[in-house]
């Protein structure tokens, strides 16, 4: 497959149709440099926290990880606490996302996030993605909108994928700690259509004393044909990933010396994904109907406490995830008159299935399985439909009603026969969201929306701990949320625009299952208060900033500890992005990441210190040649890049472990040099 993708790559570039001029080669390319975040959302909007980003936003900004693209939302964060070829930890108004949790992100209309996840609730992977092919990112905050569904509580984003490229591309890249990724694009012309096609390989070491030995596969097809009065989309996208990693490490372990702090406890963690998916779009001038098919295959291999729990084989544990995903969705927008109003009525439905054939936890040894907690398949379904009315009262009032509707059911064959079973439930998600102009150059808005993200299923079914053989709490099939908002969007054209918002958002009490320990754990209600700004300025033809800020108050609702913080819930986050055009071909950019404290247990005890990251790049485009440099993590910082607090177990400490920090620091200073040849 890897060298099918290679020779894929090299014929991109010589068998290309797309024709280039030889005249003129010494003169520069001259671009016209567009912006999403400059795009004009006065009167379209509804909500100060939604937007798109996109275009030279997404070129010029050095990106180190795939999963990177999310922080193009502003306020928003990825990290990560284990291999790079693992989906990332994300952070967003004061919740540790986890890996997706209430998060919920799309590729041309397909859901990422996986329910019912062998490792996680709501997993969400975007190493899948090409970034040189997403076209424009579209996000909405809260659970305003009555097109965000499952995982959307915190906020949800929709990449767009390009449906053809203006010019073909061949990218090598080398960097610091083995870095090597080759990448080929074009278009093509064929059978009264387009087609877009990509190719990616790259492998990476890493700093860390394990090689990380990461090699990813990436192929992206698309071809796009009218059909009478509508646009038929096909699309195909192909990945494979393996890698190995090295965790979070006890900081104990480092300040004794028994490690370095790019050390490791454990030499055999890392994992492998593969992920196929097929989709196919039509559009008309008022609707849209998407189909899509995903064969996914998954293994993990973690330990977080090394010897705590088995302190003769260790805690190393195995999680799969072997999935069919296939949907159907329409989306229908419908515009008319109520007497002298404008009316618009949007409405649509989904229908999802996951076949989970294996789903899975085992105890292992040194990659070695030598035991079962516990091995299922489920089979989860879905049926959701929307409706969202807006009316424009006056010229300078809207308002919009929006009502969703969930149904899920659900099978579960365990291997255990009393945590198996089936199940489904019902959920109403009103909305309710309103825009007022006050000015020319002024929108204020007021939102308030009900959203929710579903539970493992098997949390549902669950009546025998796996582990101590004690009985199970049920889990929730959904966990529920209620969030508002009032906020505001100044523009003055594309040269300045500037949202402020203040929000609430309160999630249920809930029961959550735990992947990694294969049942059930309880956590309670909770409340998140804050405020964000984001504001982007072109200060003129070639230079323009982007700025964010975020502050966030959150609590458990109710605690019966010593405290009600919530750990890993950051309270404060910032971003600075600077972009540089000239007309004779530089270019250049810089991203400052601020990622505040957060408290690590419920009475604020242990925090996690706040960090800074800083990666700048700077580049020179010819007409035909590009040549680009990049460097991460600019002023070396030693902060980390993720923290925890828990309990773990080394060798000759005591039966109970030791409490204590596990953190995984920020990649050092590396750099990385590309060479482009466009046609």
């Amino acid at each position: 497959m890897r060298c099918f993708l290679l020779f894929l790559v090299a014929m991109l570039s010589l068998f290309s149709p797309v024709a280039y001029s030889h005249e003129g080669n010494s003169e520069l390319v001259e671009e016209l440099i567009i912006y999403g975040r400059a795009q004009e959302m006065l009167g379209l909007a509804g909500a100060a926290s939604e937007g798109i980003v996109g275009f030279d936003d997404i070129r010029l900004a050095p990106l180190m990880r795939v999963g990177e693209l999310v922080e193009a939302i502003p306020g928003m964060v990825a990290t990560q606490h284990s291999g790079t070829g693992k989906a990332n930890q994300y952070f967003l108004r004061g919740f540790n996302l986890d890996h997706g949790t209430d998060f919920s992100a799309f590729v041309d209309g397909v859901p990422i996030n996986m329910r019912t996840h062998g490792h996680g609730q709501g997993y969400l992977d975007l190493n899948f993605f090409i970034p040189e092919m997403v076209a424009t990112t579209s996000y909405r905050k809260g659970p305003y909108s009555a097109l965000a569904g499952d995982f959307s509580s915190a906020g949800s984003v929709d990449f767009q994928l390009y449906d053809e490229l203006d010019e073909g591309a061949l990218n090598v890249t080398v960097g610091t700690f083995d870095f090597r990724r080759i990448l080929g694009s074009s278009r093509f012309d064929t059978l009264g259509g387009t087609l877009t096609a990509a190719a990616d390989y790259s492998v990476y070491s890493g700093p860390w004393e394990i090689d990380e030995d990461l090699e990813q596969t990436k192929f992206f097809l698309k071809y796009k044909v009218p059909i009478g009065i509508a646009v038929a989309k096909l699309s195909l996208l192909g990945y494979s990933g393996e890698w190995n990693s090295t965790d979070q490490i006890p900081e104990r372990a480092v300040s004794s010396g028994l490690i370095d702090r790019l050390g490791y406890i454990d030499p055999d963690l890392g994992g492998h994904t593969d992920r196929y998916g097929i989709s196919a779009q039509l559009e008309f001038e008022n609707w849209e109907a998407t189909a899509y098919l995903v064969d996914y295959d998954f293994g993990l291999y973690s330990n977080f406490t090394y010897l705590l729990e088995d302190p003769v084989n260790g805690d190393q544990f195995e999680q799969i995830d072997k999935r069919q995903t296939f949907g159907l969705r329409i989306d229908v927008s419908n515009q008319w008159t109520a007497g002298s109003l404008p009316v618009e009525f949007r409405w649509g439905s989904d229908v999802r299935v996951d076949d989970i054939g294996d789903i899975a936890l085992y105890q292992t040894f040194a990659r070695q399985r030598i035991g079962t907690v516990r091995r299922d398949s489920v089979v989860e379904s879905s049926l959701s439909g929307y409706g969202d009315f807006g009316l424009k009262i006056t010229d300078t009032l809207r308002v919009a009603l929006g009502l969703r509707a969930d149904y899920f059911e659900w099978d579960v064959d365990a291997d255990r026969i009393e945590n198996g079973g089936a199940g489904s439930d019902f959920l109403l998600s009103p909305k309710f969201n309103a825009a007022f102009r006050a000015t020319d150059f002024l929108e204020v808005y007021l939102n308030w929306g009900r959203g929710f993200h579903s539970n493992d299923v098997r949390g549902n079914t669950i009546t025998i701990d796996p582990v101590s053989g004690a009985p199970a709490e049920t889990v929730d099939p959904f966990a529920q949320s209620n969030g508002a908002e009032i906020g505001a969007r100044f523009e003055s054209g594309e040269k300045l625009n500037a949202t402020v918002t203040a929000f609430w958002l309160e999630l249920d009490s809930e029961l959550l299952f735990v992947g990694d320990a294969g049942s059930t754990e309880a956590l309670g209600a909770s409340e998140r208060v804050g405020v964000e700004f984001s504001t982007f300025l072109r200060v003129n033809d070639w230079l323009a900033a982007n700025f964010a800020y975020t502050y966030t108050d959150s609590k458990f609702k109710q605690y019966e500890g010593a405290g009600r913080e919530i750990p890993g819930a950051v309270e404060s986050s910032a971003t600075l992005g600077l972009n540089s055009v000239w007309a004779n071909g530089v270019f250049a950019s810089a991203r400052a990441r601020y990622l505040g404290a957060a408290p690590l247990i419920e009475n604020n005890t242990v925090r996690s210190e706040a960090s800074l990251l800083i990666n700048a790049g700077v580049g020179y485009r010819m007409e035909r040649m590009e040549f680009r440099f990049d460097v991460f993590n600019l002023l070396d910082s030693d902060s980390n890049d993720i923290s925890y607090y828990y309990a773990s177990r080394l060798p000759g400490e005591t039966i109970g472990g030791v409490d204590d920090v596990h953190s995984r620091p920020l990649e050092p200073i590396s750099a990385r040099v590309s060479v482009t040849f466009h046609w």
